[in-house]
């Protein structure tokens, strides 16, 4: 209904902010990542959104980018999530990390948000990790990519190796710039990737 709102910023709270549009302030619900990548109070800002209609209510939920938009949405998908559950997880993790996590099983991390059990978290993992593409991580690896089938997208090795890097204690994002440095073949298996990846983490 409402795909997004544009105007000035004109009130920041805790997770909340308002946004002036033809001379309306909207209030919206916002994760911490959000808050973070704010402008001052006074510049403009366009907010991506998600309406929540309700018997009671009606709420509005915003996001920087139409990519964490998605991410709200693919969460409120999963049996058990609810827009209150879906700001936290993305508040305590921020919508990268939650993407990596999610690729790579890690439902501890995802599990650390409130309201967020490890059933839960599994579920998640489960239902999103199909859904989620490692090239938004990374764009270096994924164009340098030669496929045969003449495809896009990252090699299943390039997955593995990240995941192995995560399993290893790499954070998500060092994993990810790592894999992101190697120039990756299509013959190469998902150890080969490993092993060149290590060389670009310092020790």
């Amino acid at each position: 209904m409402i795909s997004y709102i544009r105007g000035p910023l004109t009130e920041i709270d805790e997770d909340m902010i308002v946004v002036e549009a033809g001379a309306v302030g909207y209030n919206i619900r916002v994760p911490l990542s959000v808050l973070e990548g704010l402008p001052a109070i006074g510049k403009e800002v366009r907010i991506y959104t998600y309406l929540q209609v309700r018997e009671d209510a009606m709420s509005l939920y915003g996001f920087l980018s139409r990519q964490d938009l998605k991410m709200f949405k693919k969460l409120l998908g999963v049996s058990g999530i609810g827009p209150k559950g879906a700001l936290g997880l993305l508040s305590v993790m921020g919508p990268d990390a939650l993407r990596l996590a999610v690729l790579s099983g890690d439902a501890k991390a995802i599990a650390k948000a409130p309201g967020i059990g490890s059933k839960t978290a599994q579920r998640i993992i489960l239902d999103l990790k199909d859904k989620i593409s490692v090239d938004r991580f990374l764009p270096a690896a994924a164009a340098r990519l030669e496929r045969s089938d003449g495809g896009d997208g990252l090699s299943e090795a390039g997955k593995e190796a990240v995941e192995a890097l995560i399993a290893l204690g790499y954070s998500p994002m060092e994993a990810a710039r790592a894999v992101g440095k190697t120039e990756i073949s299509p013959e190469m298996t998902g150890e080969e990737v490993l092993r060149a990846s290590l060389k670009h983490l310092a020790f």
